[in-house]
């Protein structure tokens, strides 16, 4: 129980780290580096204690409640497997928090960097923690995403904004193909349990399905790291800050992809198609991207395609699939990681301090660097695989599984010389980075005098090159135990143990190695200098880049046939564009009813009442009118329709829904008011229309009138078919029983809302604060017709006068109304468990309290004697809703899960109460704050107005 609950902590200190950070001073840089270093420090503690409990091979698990009935639930494992690649995680970005507090400007929003860092590091830790698979493709999903903040973080730039912009389309399309595999993985395994999954790989690969869902697999993992022909958003993504280069080209981010590559092979591999398609891609990118790197002149160019390269290894050691190259391929993520983090570190410290990153223009900077030289010479190496360094061993073992026979294809046959050319071209760019940038004569005519770095900017870098040093002379004293356990992890405890050594005689794996650092250097030698002076690529592969056509296609999809699209059916016109999606609705409709929509031969229901059928024939007759005086009178037709509305409240309420009808009335109030409040900004209508064009407005409404006639009656069909036809079992019915069993409350609709549906009705109020905010921000850029602004200034001191003289009354009416319903919202919110109201309709009440104020009094009276703070009062709501609900995961129960029970009040006696009330209080907050959040954008618009006129009027004084 108690490590389940350090595996709950470890998962969530990250984002806790977030919400710390996002809080400090945008002044205060060493808080929020040192509030997130210390939180991710005590996860490495949690880790340390973990530890000892994954050594034997055991996995630890912990399972949340969230949909048992569908079999989805929030569930985390730990394997030894894991538990090196969350380390490597947490390591890494101590090291880059520390780093970044040097690197980043004073003038850069830092406490945002820290906050959207630790989201990132929390999304890649959720991945990997993940026991379900739906959750990890979630956490897969959110790494994409706020890798998208991070690259775009200097979003002032345009290769910020592009190189942000491709990296999410890319793998955000990976994601959806990764989704897909998995939804049918999940259906092959009979679970959506990772250990379930993984114990399926005999079923699964004799599914007929498998090659569709190994592809599909396949793009996720190929776009997330950056394989061919997907590798080109890598680059791109180097406009990023330093800080954030390091993290997600050594232990995030490009890595989720080969570890996910890693734990499904036991699932997935041991096939030809998967042999063929991962060790195929991955020594494609391997070989390619090396080669690319050596052409490269910016520095982080360079380490993005070596990154590129190296991914390809791991690729195609997870594609070989042996157990001596799964062991490979987890060292040589651990290996890749420390000396690329530390690399780009230094490029980043070269950048820092001599204002470039162009190798044309360094050189000769070891001897105004030499600390920095030094590290970057030895990072350099271990990336090179010279021996006595971390990657020699790992490149080395790469080397030998190459070299095995595994299946006699031509690919099998031919990994030995792809692998020894890909080392040559590794060994090349390596030992041009060092000499390019550290010898050669001083740089000239740089942007900034080259020089050290504060000492604990460089702190970082020294810990990874001696840890390059230290895994390359003790490899089984220092990682061994720990990867053997990891190896076993993902292919079974009787995995026998594999002693890693620097020296294992002189065999074919160490000609490849000698082979590979000889060409290299000479290679650079022979070519060095005209790839210095050439095109950032060779000719063939420079004018066949994978980025121009990715452009090309993003250009059609997004430009060309949008455009052309556009061309046949769009308008600037809200009518015209309602118009295609009420076809398009009833379109879609018609397929999916024809042949299935039929009355029942018994129809159910009691008879017609004469007194119904005219309330809804002067329901009927005010929509008609509203629709006819639209094109005479905004005004009266909006009071026709507001008599619509109340006909359906009257229908509720006759047909014993008076939850319903409360809900219905206030709404209308609140829309009514919204609706009166924007007729104000809309041009006037053109009282005639000429002779050659009456006739084209009557046929385009008759067209209109024709389509909502089909609209409703088809709508009035479904509707008449549903309410008659016996429904057996009755949901309905279900509810009636289990409401005040189960919720503790006789007001069913309610309990619906806030217990047995409250994970719908917390998306609801979601996505009902997002369209707030939206309507606010749409608000704020909206400038009125200038009819609109001609009606305000052309108004005389007399019309203002009488128009105050006739509101005096209704004023003071409006403003005593507010403490009549603050106590009406007090009342419904109180009752509504019980009997009709609630959370939403308590909020509309108090909506409208404020709406009347806002209605009688200029904007400025209002807001100098009401505080209204409605962003705060949705995000509190949403706040207290998602609270709520992971209060009930803390007892073990689903999330929202609601507990209800009566409670003794002192001359009161036993009442009902049930932690319902307080998810309604959060929906009660959040209806609040939007309808004000509107509202105060609609009234701030007329407060512009009559700024400008009282600027016009100063202007006439001053000039009279």
């Amino acid at each position: 129980m108690m490590e389940g609950n350090l595996l709950l902590i470890l998962a969530g200190l990250p984002f806790l780290a977030a919400a710390v950070a996002s809080t400090v001073s945008s002044r205060a840089h060493s808080a929020a580096a040192w509030s997130s270093g210390l939180i991710l420090a005590a996860g490495l503690a949690i880790l340390a204690v973990l530890r000892g409990s994954l050594q034997n091979g055991e996995i630890l698990r912990t399972t949340l409640r969230w949909v048992p009935s569908l079999g989805l639930d929030l569930a985390f494992r730990m394997d030894a497997f894991v538990w090196l690649f969350v380390t490597l995680v947490y390591g890494i970005a101590i090291l880059v928090l520390i780093y970044a507090r040097y690197y980043l400007s004073p003038s850069d929003p830092v406490p945002r960097f820290h906050g959207v860092l630790m989201v990132f590091t929390g999304a890649m830790v959720g991945m990997l923690v993940s026991g379900n698979i739906l959750m990890l493709v979630v956490f897969w999903e959110l790494t994409s995403l706020v890798s998208f903040l991070l690259i775009g973080y200097w979003h002032q730039g345009q290769a910020a904004r592009d190189g942000a912009r491709m990296a999410l389309i890319v793998t955000g399309i990976g994601g959806m193909a990764l989704l897909l595999a998995m939804l049918i993985l999940g259906q092959i395994a009979g679970s959506y349990d990772l250990d379930r999954v993984l114990a399926a790989g005999e079923v699964v690969r004799a599914h007929p399905l498998y090659p569709l869902v190994l592809v599909l697999f396949l793009l996720g993992c190929f776009t997330k790291s950056a394989q061919m022909p997907f590798h080109f958003w890598l680059p791109g993504a180097m406009a990023a800050p330093t800080p954030v280069s390091a993290f997600l080209h050594s232990a995030t981010m490009v890595k989720a992809g080969v570890f996910l590559l890693i734990r499904f092979s036991p699932v997935l591999g041991e096939t030809q198609l998967w042999f063929f398609l991962v060790t195929g891609t991955g020594m494609a990118t391997l070989v390619l991207g090396s080669l690319i790197a050596l052409f490269r002149h910016d520095l982080k160019g360079l380490l993005a395609y070596s990154t590129i390269g190296h991914l390809g290894l791991i690729t195609a050691l997870a594609g070989i699939g042996s157990n001596g190259a799964i062991l490979a391929a987890i060292f040589h993520i651990v290996n890749h990681a420390v000396f690329k983090a530390s690399l780009f570190m230094a490029a980043g410290i070269i950048d820092h301090e001599s204002g470039t990153r162009d190798m044309r223009r360094l050189s000769g900077l070891m001897r105004l660097m030499p600390m920095t030289g030094s590290l970057a010479i030895v990072a350099s190496a271990a990336m090179a695989g010279v021996p006595l360094l971390n990657g020699f061993i790992s490149k080395e073992m790469f080397f030998a599984e190459a070299a095995d026979w595994h299946n006699g294809t031509w690919l099998d046959n031919s990994l030995p010389w792809l692998a020894t050319l890909a080392g040559i071209f590794a060994v090349a760019y390596s030992l041009r980075f060092i000499t390019s940038v550290f010898f050669g004569p001083p740089p000239v005519d740089l942007p900034k005098t080259p020089h050290e770095p504060p000492a604990w900017m460089r702190r970082p870098v020294e810990f990874l090159v001696l840890a390059c040093l230290v895994i390359g002379m003790l490899p089984g004293l220092t990682l061994g135990p720990v990867l053997n356990q990891a190896a076993r992890a993902v292919l079974g405890r009787n995995l026998p143990y594999k002693d890693i050594a620097i020296w294992h005689g002189f065999n074919l794996p160490m000609v490849m190695s000698l082979v590979a650092l000889a060409g290299g250097v000479v290679l650079v030698a022979l070519s060095g200098a005209r790839i210095a002076e050439g095109p950032e690529g060779p000719p063939l592969l420079h004018r066949l880049r994978a980025q121009r056509l990715f452009e090309k296609v993003l250009l059609v999809t997004t430009w060309r046939a949008p455009r052309f699209l556009h061309d046949i059916f769009g308008t600037e016109r809200l009518q015209p564009q309602l118009r295609l999606a009420v076809l398009a609705a009833i379109a879609a409709a018609a397929v999916a009813l024809w042949g299935s929509l039929a009355p029942s031969p018994q129809p159910l229901g009691n008879p017609l009442d004469p007194a119904f059928a005219a309330m809804w024939l002067a329901g009927g007759a005010c929509a008609l009118g509203s629709a006819w005086m639209a094109k005479y009178h905004r005004f009266a037709a909006l009071i026709l329709l507001g008599g619509a509305g109340l006909v359906t409240c009257l229908t509720f309420a006759w047909l014993s829904a008076p939850d319903l009808a409360v809900t219905q009335l206030l709404v209308e109030v609140v829309t009514t008011v919204l609706l009166v409040l924007g007729l104000r900004w809309l041009p006037k209508r053109r009282e005639e229309i000429p002779g050659d064009r009456l006739v084209a407005a009557h046929l385009r409404r008759f067209r209109d009138l024709v389509i909502a006639l089909v609209g409703g009656a088809g709508l009035a069909a479904v509707s008449y078919v549903l309410l008659t036809w016996p429904l057996v079992p009755n949901v309905g019915d279900w509810f009636l029983r289990n409401a005040y069993k189960e919720g503790g409350g006789t007001n069913v609709v309610n309990v619906i809302l806030v217990d047995f549906r409250a994970f719908d009705t917390f998306g609801e109020i979601t996505v009902l604060a997002i369209v707030a905010i939206t309507v606010y921000v749409l608000l704020r850029r909206f400038r009125p017709a200038q009819e609109s602004l001609d009606s305000f200034k052309t108004a005389s001191p007399e019309e203002t006068a009488q128009l105050a003289d006739a509101l005096l009354v209704p004023s003071v009416i409006m403003r005593w109304m507010f403490p009549v319903l603050m106590l009406v919202a007090a009342y419904l919110f109180v009752r509504g468990h019980d009997l009709p109201g609630g959370g939403f309709s308590a909020g509309v009440t108090l909506s409208i309290a404020f709406l009347l104020q806002y209605l009688a009094h200029d904007v400025r009276w209002v807001e100098t004697r009401l505080t209204v703070l409605p962003i705060r009062w949705m995000g509190v709501g949403l706040l207290i809703a998602g609270l709520t609900g992971l209060g009930a995961l803390v007892f073990g129960y689903p999330f929202l899960t609601a507990h209800s029970r009566y409670v003794t009040l002192p001359l009161i006696g036993e009442v009902p109460a049930a932690t319902a009330l307080i998810f309604d209080t959060g929906v009660f907050a959040l209806v609040v704050g939007a309808t004000v959040l509107m509202l105060i954008a609609i009234a701030h618009q007329s407060l512009r107005i009559a700024r400008l006129r009282e600027r016009e009027q100063a202007a006439e004084r001053e000039a009279a």
